[in-house]
């Protein structure tokens, strides 16, 4: 006799929400495309018809471009819907195990901020997959705007709810957190579910005419990010004590690099916030310090993925869990900075470099630039392939030993 097939990911575990979160990253870094690439007169962002304009008077170059990100949208934004649906069916038969209350009990509690994190990751994605492919969508988008932000609110308190049930059980009582299980960056992720939900509440702050709607969204941004910062904060430093004295925890790795997401999510609440206070309030910044200020997070976020390589390496992770035959589901946890260092990237060329005029848009010096964002959206979607056919292909019948 033999076991049915199983894959992998028939071993749950909340951190499989990445999996939908990363395939959602990638979406919105096929937009980079349109955002940057295509005219949007009127509009703070490209819309249908700015998209359609584009396509019947752009060359082929422009053409092709439209196409290709078009297409990396609407695939990775269905597999980024896909994902999450599978991981609500699956958490909610894993809530009725003994694994659950386990996990309950133990530091992974935090991994179930993945939950919240994909959710806000999906909104996101959807507002997207409006603007692209919605015909007249901005005559009504000033309706839609405190719909999403009811949505984003509902995932925030989601997220305060499980983040209070982590944090009362550890604090309340001594000796429920197991310290020496802290070496890693993992304890992270209820930081990064919270810049995930402030980044969608800055939305509106940006491209609202409602100087209400605004405000609401500057607030409610600004708490949850300086929430998302203090957070982030406390738990990288204690984090780091762990890991000089335990070492990295190996199949955790991946986490060093969760600080590049959180830069790069937080530096988009920014700029957003900036435009919302630019356009509603009459606040001004100048071209040249959005450049610096980009280049300083970049710079952080470089620190960090040099940090994650080079302890990955020490650790021969790549070898087993991304090109080998062994599988974790934190490997997930690699699509975000990747993904996020392109995004950040191609913010730094178009809203620092060509508009501080230290280069010209289209030209050399861009291309070199949006080149090394490219690339890392490359190696983003190439491990989401990867990790996808590891995780949830599945293996042949594996045979059940004679009695």
């Amino acid at each position: 006799m033999a076991n049915a097939a199983h894959r992998p990911a028939d071993s749950y575990s909340p951190i499989y929400f990445l999996a939908s979160l990363g395939a959602g990253g990638i979406a919105v870094s096929f937009f980079m495309f349109l955002m940057f690439w295509v005219p949007h007169p009127g509009h703070p962002v490209p819309v249908f018809e700015d998209v359609m304009a584009a396509w019947a008077s752009g060359g082929p170059y422009m053409q092709a471009a439209i196409v290709i990100a078009m297409a990396g949208i609407a695939g990775f934004a269905f597999l980024n819907i896909k994902s999450l649906i599978w991981n609500l069916m699956s958490y909610s038969a894993f809530k009725k195990t003994p694994a659950y209350e386990e996990l309950r009990n133990s530091n992974a509690e935090s991994t179930l901020l993945a939950m919240p994190l994909a959710l806000a990751m999906s909104v996101n994605v959807g507002f997207i997959i409006g603007l692209v492919f919605v015909p007249q969508l901005w005559s009504v988008v000033e309706y839609l705007f405190p719909m999403a932000m009811v949505a984003f609110g509902l995932i925030a308190v989601l997220a305060f709810r499980l983040i209070g049930d982590f944090l009362g059980r550890v604090l309340a009582k001594g000796g429920l957190f197991d310290v020496t299980a802290h070496n890693s960056f993992a304890q992270l992720t209820p930081a990064f579910a919270l810049s995930m939900i402030a980044v969608g509440f800055a939305a509106p702050a940006a491209m609202s005419t409602s100087a209400t709607t605004v405000g609401v969204a500057l607030v409610i941004s600004t708490i949850l990010g300086t929430i998302a910062v203090l957070y982030a904060g406390f738990a990288s430093i204690t984090a780091f004590g762990s890991m000089l004295q335990h070492g990295t925890a190996r199949e955790a790795g991946p986490t060093l690099m969760i600080i590049v997401p959180i830069v790069t999510v937080l530096g988009i609440m920014f700029l957003r916030q900036a435009h919302g206070l630019h356009t509603s309030f009459d606040a001004h910044g100048n071209a040249g310090e959005t450049m610096v200020f980009l280049a300083r997070l970049l710079g952080i976020q470089l620190a960090f993925l040099g940090l994650g390589a080079v302890v990955l390496k020490a650790q021969g992770y790549f070898n087993d869990f991304v090109m080998g035959s062994k599988t974790s589901p934190g490997s997930y946890a690699l699509v975000c900075p990747f993904v996020a260092l392109a995004v950040m990237i191609h913010f730094f060329a178009n809203k620092g470099l060509v508009a501080a005029g230290v280069v010209d848009k289209f030209d050399l010096a861009y291309w070199g630039v949006t080149g090394l964002a490219i690339a890392s959206q490359v190696v983003a979607i190439a491990l989401v392939l990867r990790l996808n056919r590891q995780h949830f292909a599945k293996a042949g019948p594996a045979a059940v030993p004679a009695e």
